[in-house]
């Protein structure tokens, strides 16, 4: 009996034991992709001890309840590490924690550039008080769900997110960071922000974007905002100090704009909002749909077509030549649109539409008399000549605005500079135009081009500032910054930064004596730089500017072997850009470009596919010294790019064979998507920099496992 009493122990024991276990048994199952995403995060922070049980390979995330994560299922979905101490970087692999809606590395030190690859579904995501650099990524712009995010206090530099899909967004943070450029109109889709935080930034431009959001808390202290307050945001809690913001109300519109109200009757109900500076206008006038400024300006419209009628009426009665042939070229007349004053500005085919005042058309349109639009200029008489109303009303183009950090030369400050544009100040030439090294007094070094008048007519000089005023807006860390311009007397110069290392082509092309090593760790930083300053022309810039122009040549090296593009935006503005360019073709044009002459995003990308080439291979893209079968790059290397033994015979030989195999084969698997003779089968830009990014954060990984120290050979970073 006591025997059977004991086994009867050892069996409830036995069982309290296997359903104890149970639970660990279901968890322990942690979803192999989550598992792996995090091992390399917590390599990347260099494996602290802060996080315990966490590991760089295995484990069971959810059964071990590792720190700061929490599960549904074998599943992650939250990941809360907030104020921890944690360094290093992130890793590469966020973006396969798809089930993960929280992320909250907060308040830490942990640093290097923000990884593109994040939790694409996450609903809340706070990375602040960090020392993250370089760009808010383009992939949070794919978060849908997101409702929170906090990127204060790091040291980012560009924005380029793109916040069209971010409807759900409640709160942004980017205080406290290095923003530049003016706000993305993007953010005119955050509608359902309710608290903007932009302070301590260096933000520049208007805050008009911001007008119709349904704010309750806004932030942009300490930036370099300009402008007025839009009066939708005078109701909330806003915190402005430290900008160049004017002060007292906005202005009102200039004679002869239109009223918002296109209603012509008051049935439909006036829900126009009203302008900025409409200091009247109030909550109750708004309900009603009609307050007293548009009583006002219905009785005066009235007033106004009761007076054109009566004048024509009179009109008619004196004269008696009134015929249908008259009749037909009148209304017309009313139909034509604004004739441009500018052939030029006529011929970029931008829309303008017809004056407010054939709103009186609409009116009397049944009645046979002989209708003319009032005059322009509404101090004039009725009573003028009737000639003058003959006159089409003509729309003067609006005066471009250089940005005030655009600095303005005479052509005697550039040719001091250079010497008279000397042969020996000579740095290349180019589709567009020749470019010299400039000294200027002060002992600062820029570089000038000389724009051929075959690529810019000399009688559109007012074209050419508006060309410079959109350059002058680009503003990205591998973009060549514009320093200034000169346009007289004919001339058309741009001025640039100056990068002493000369460019990619210099360092790949130049005879053997004369060129400088470039080893392997360099080549894939230059692709990186490449890729985002593309990422950002394309995919950031509203509307994107396709560059049309990528080469070697055009790809400039700071004294960090930092790539800086050049020429961008050029040949997007200049009007003559793609017969220019057409002409040139140095092996760098994609297919369908060869074929029609046109240029698009996907093309761009063709031609960087181009330019990984030359930083693999060594190679020109076309070189006529070559046998017939290996002239063109592209034909030559395309079938071998999969071949992991032909891509080690196509690799540049001053590499002397110190390169990782992996990381070669990985960097010639981009080029093959970008090289693709399809456009529709290239990959975006984004895509590319991301492909890029894991390739770089693997090396550096690498780097760390394995102790390649400096890296000097480059044989180890990148395995």
């Amino acid at each position: 009996m006591k025997k059977m009493t004991e086994n009867r122990v050892v069996l409830a024991l036995l069982i309290l034991c296997i359903v104890g276990f149970e639970p660990s048994f279901i968890h322990g199952a942690t979803d192999s992709s989550d598992t792996s995403a995090l091992n390399t995060m917590f390599s990347s922070m260099n494996s602290p001890g802060q996080l315990s049980q966490w590991t760089t390979s295995g484990g069971d995330p959810c059964g071990q309840n590792w720190k700061g994560i929490t599960c549904s299922g074998s599943r992650v979905t939250q990941i809360k590490l907030s104020g921890l101490g944690l360094s290093g970087s992130l890793g590469y692999m966020l973006d396969k924690l798809t089930s993960v809606t929280e992320f909250d590395l907060s308040n830490n030190n942990i640093g290097g550039d923000l990884p593109y690859q994040l939790p694409p579904n996450l609903e809340r995501l706070n990375l602040a008080n960090n020392q993250f650099t370089g760009s808010a990524q383009y992939s949070i712009s794919m978060m849908a769900p997101l409702k929170y995010l906090n990127l204060a206090h790091n040291q980012l530099k560009q924005l380029a997110i793109d916040f069209t899909k971010l409807t759900s967004l409640s709160i942004l943070d980017l205080s406290s960071n290095a923003f530049t450029g003016s706000l993305p109109n993007s953010c005119s889709s955050l509608t359902s922000a309710k608290s903007i935080y932009l302070q301590n930034n260096q933000f520049s431009g208007t805050i008009d974007i911001l007008a119709t959001l349904p704010l309750e808390n806004l932030n942009i202290a300490n930036n370099r905002f300009t402008g007025w307050i839009p009066y939708s945001l005078k109701g909330i809690n806003l915190q402005k100090d430290g900008n160049l913001l004017n002060s007292g109300p906005a202005p009102p519109p200039p004679p002869g704009t239109p009223p918002i109200s296109k209603s012509p009757t008051p049935k439909s109900g006036n829900r126009e909002t009203r302008s900025n500076g409409d200091s009247s206008s109030s909550k109750d006038s708004s309900k009603s749909g009609l307050g007293a400024g548009g009583i006002a300006g219905i009785v005066i419209s009235l007033l106004v077509v009761t007076a054109v009628i009566a004048f024509f009426l009179i009109k008619r009665k004196r004269s008696k030549r009134s015929s249908s042939t008259d009749i037909e070229k009148t209304d017309n007349n009313i139909n034509q649109p604004i004739i441009l004053a500018s052939n030029d500005f006529h011929h970029e085919n931008k829309s303008v539409q017809n004056p407010p005042l054939v709103e009186t058309k609409k009116l009397d349109t049944s009645l046979s008399m002989n209708l003319r639009p009032p005059p322009a200029e509404r101090h004039k008489s009725f009573d003028d000549d009737d000639s003058t109303m003959r006159k089409p009303i003509v729309a003067k183009k609006a005066a471009v605005v250089v940005p005030s950090n655009v600095n303005t030369y005479t052509v005697a400050d550039l040719q001091i500079a250079t010497n008279s544009f000397s042969v020996d100040n000579l740095l290349g030439e180019g589709t567009f135009g020749r470019v010299y090294r400039a000294q200027f007094e002060d002992g600062k070094v820029l570089a000038v081009k000389k724009i051929d008048s075959s690529a810019l007519p000399t009688d559109t000089a007012d074209d050419f500032t508006e060309i410079v005023s959109k350059i002058a807006h680009l503003d990205h860390e591998n973009v060549t910054k514009l320093d200034g311009y000169c346009s007289e007397h004919g001339q058309h110069l741009v001025v640039y930064e100056f990068h002493r290392n000369g460019s990619l082509h210099d360092f790949l092309h130049l005879a053997e004596e004369e060129s400088k090593p470039l080893i392997w760790n360099p080549r894939v930083k230059i692709a990186l730089g490449t890729a985002r300053a593309l990422e950002y022309l394309h995919e950031v810039c509203s509307p994107s500017i396709v560059h049309k122009n990528i080469k070697s040549a055009n790809i400039l090296l700071d004294s960090e072997l930092n790539p800086h593009l050049s020429d961008s935006g050029l040949a997007s503005f200049l009007p003559t850009a793609n017969e220019l360019l057409n002409q040139n073709d140095e092996g760098y044009s994609a297919p369908e470009t060869s074929m029609s002459g046109q240029y698009s995003l996907k093309s761009d990308v063709y031609s960087f596919g181009v330019v990984m080439l030359e930083l693999l291979t060594g190679r020109k893209p076309f070189d006529s010294s070559r046998s017939r079968s290996e002239q063109s790059l592209v034909r030559w290397a395309t079938p071998q790019l999969h071949d992991i033994d032909a891509l080690g015979k196509m690799v540049d030989p001053a590499l002397k064979g110190l390169y990782p195999v992996k990381s070669l084969s990985r960097f010639a698997d981009v080029i093959a998507l970008c090289v693709q003779p399809e456009p529709e089968f290239r990959p975006p830009m984004s895509e590319v920099v991301q492909a890029l990014v894991v390739l770089v954060q693997r090396a550096n990984m690498s780097k760390r496992t394995v102790g390649a120290g400096s890296g000097s050979s480059g044989v180890n970073d990148y395995m």
